[in-house]
């Protein structure tokens, strides 16, 4: 599904991205990890066009993508949600997820039309209690979801999730997980996770690509990475054990 091919990204005489290169299956849920100011963020804000690559490949089923904005981008399938969540705080639950389903894939939805499909987003991820309350009540896990829900609302085909465990207690990690799964089983779709809680990563992902300093060190399913020393010295300290 996507393409990633000698992805670089630099700010002036700093290179944030140096030749990353990997793919993505469809209806894989891919790992992306390192430490922090590894690359990640950045590969996501290229891959979704918030910042231009400066050079290398980025294609969507073939299609190279990396010329285009945030929003033809996101017409063709991609979503993502960010670290730290920024709901419109001026509008409802129910009205921020309604205005991601007026953008995304499918946007000439009617006003109803969005509420209606905003509604059904919002059951999924667990936050239709009370759509029309204000996300200031909304504390940490109901922020994520929030976030997530918003992405979900554009139909995407490709989730680019980055740390949607963060802040989160062991109860709202465990089902933040179940969900993620849930979205690729019943929605059919391909997942790209960006997270540092790596003994939940680990149960869920197919696949894992680890960046360190811009560069990817590693790639393989999730026991080959746990066990692969370069990876154990620069990012995960010990090997992880899997069950």
């Amino acid at each position: 599904m996507l393409t990633v091919g000698g992805l670089t990204k630099r700010f002036g005489g700093f290179t944030a991205l140096a030749g990353v290169s990997f793919e993505v299956a469809e209806g894989e849920i891919l790992g992306l990890i390192g430490p922090n100011g590894s690359g990640k963020t950045t590969l996501f804000n290229c891959v979704s066009g918030a910042l231009g690559s400066s050079a290398g490949s980025i294609r969507l089923r073939g299609e190279e993508i990396s010329s285009l904005t945030p929003d033809r981008i996101c017409h063709r399938g991609i979503a993502r949600t960010f670290q730290i969540p920024r709901p419109f705080r001026k509008l409802s639950i129910l009205e921020n997820v309604a205005v991601a389903a007026h953008y995304g894939t499918n946007r000439h939805n009617t006003e109803a039309q969005a509420r209606v499909r905003a509604r059904e987003v919002l059951e999924l991820v667990g936050l239709a209690a009370d759509p029309e309350a204000s996300p200031a009540l909304l504390g940490a896990g109901g922020l994520k979801k929030l976030e997530l829900a918003r992405a979900l609302a554009t139909e995407p085909t490709l989730l680019l999730a980055d740390e949607s465990l963060g802040g989160l207690d062991l109860s709202e990690m465990h089902d933040a997980a179940e969900l993620l799964k849930r979205i690729r089983r019943d929605l059919g779709i391909t997942i790209v996770w960006v997270e540092h809680i790596m003994a939940t990563l680990m149960r869920v992902v197919d696949r894992i690509v680890v960046l360190d300093h811009g560069e990817k060190i590693a790639e393989g399913r999730p026991h080959e990475v746990a066990e692969d020393p370069k990876v154990v010295e620069a990012y995960l300290g010990e090997k992880i054990v899997l069950a």
